[in-house]
């Protein structure tokens, strides 16, 4: 009886974390993040570069796009005509650009992105826990198998199907799961890991790592009761994410001291010791 109710537990989560991870679509970037149809006309009417990359500038100067491609430049997308958000990236399989894209995962037929990034995490533990489960369960079987107690030839057949089966997904499971544990504990998606985001003072792979706990938190939530559940928790909506910061002066958010004073926000401070040490820790 305990057997069973473990193994109907497991299978009821393996179920419904795969079924989430499915079903759950992509999260697109907002509306704000779009071209409107005067600068799409003026975009592709304009031949020069210098111009076009201008243009974008101008578009995402109010948006909080912190990020940019190798040369420096906006990052934008021909194909769905938007600049794409921090860590979005365009899947030619779904043929959207997809909120903090990790990959697409042909297990689950679906981009794994925002929406469903810890859908697919507790898909992998849950698979990993199954094929453990059901491995130590029929282990003994197969030990009798070997000392020549089990004499039914379709019994042997089963316990070592069943137990090569569990054997090889368990192994499978246990690098990619361990993998994506490490790409969590240091809040970076699998297309991160393989190139550095690039920010206004150059790449770093390790610009949105906030430190172990908040890096979980992103992903997971706040409410540890709903880690553990399918239930959608993640922070944020996908659009924008915090990002780590030595020193001030490394900030992406108070790198560009032109957007500052573009969105209203160029105050003073209050007091003449916090304004000298900022310069400072700028001119450092």
């Amino acid at each position: 009886v305990a057997y069973l109710i473990i193994f109907h537990i497991l299978f009821v989560l393996f179920v419904w974390t795969y079924w989430k991870s499915i079903f759950t679509l992509p999260v697109q970037p907002g509306k704000k993040y779009h071209m409107s149809y005067a600068d799409k006309e003026r975009y592709e009417n304009e031949e020069r570069p210098e111009v076009q990359r201008q243009i974008l500038a101008e578009m995402a100067r109010k948006l909080p796009v912190y990020t940019r491609t190798g040369n420096g430049g906006i990052r934008f997308c021909d194909r769905c005509q938007l600049i794409k958000p921090d860590r979005c990236h365009h899947c030619s399989v779904c043929a959207i650009c997809v909120l903090k894209m990790d990959h697409h995962c042909p297990w689950v037929n679906n981009c794994i992105g925002f929406s469903n990034y810890k859908f697919f995490l507790l898909f992998l533990a849950y698979s990993l826990l199954y094929c453990l489960y059901i491995a130590a369960t029929v282990f003994k079987y197969f030990i009798k198998y070997w000392t020549g107690e089990l004499t039914n030839g379709r019994s042997k057949f089963h316990v070592l199907f069943l137990l090569f089966v569990a054997i090889m997904f368990f192994v499978s499971l246990m690098f990619l799961f361990g993998y994506h544990c490490w790409l969590v504990s240091r809040n970076r998606s699998t297309l991160e890991a393989f190139s550095a985001p690039v920010f206004q003072n150059g790449p770093d792979k390790n610009g949105f790592n906030l430190g172990f706990v908040k890096n979980l938190q992103q992903v997971f939530g706040e409410e540890k009761k709903l880690w553990l559940l399918p239930i959608a928790s993640s922070q944020g909506d996908g659009h924008f994410f915090p990002m780590r910061a030595l020193c001030e002066s490394q900030n992406p958010l108070l790198a560009n001291e032109e957007q500052w004073e573009d969105d209203g926000i160029d105050e003073e401070p209050h007091d003449s010791g916090e304004a000298s040490s900022l310069a400072i820790e700028r001119e450092t």
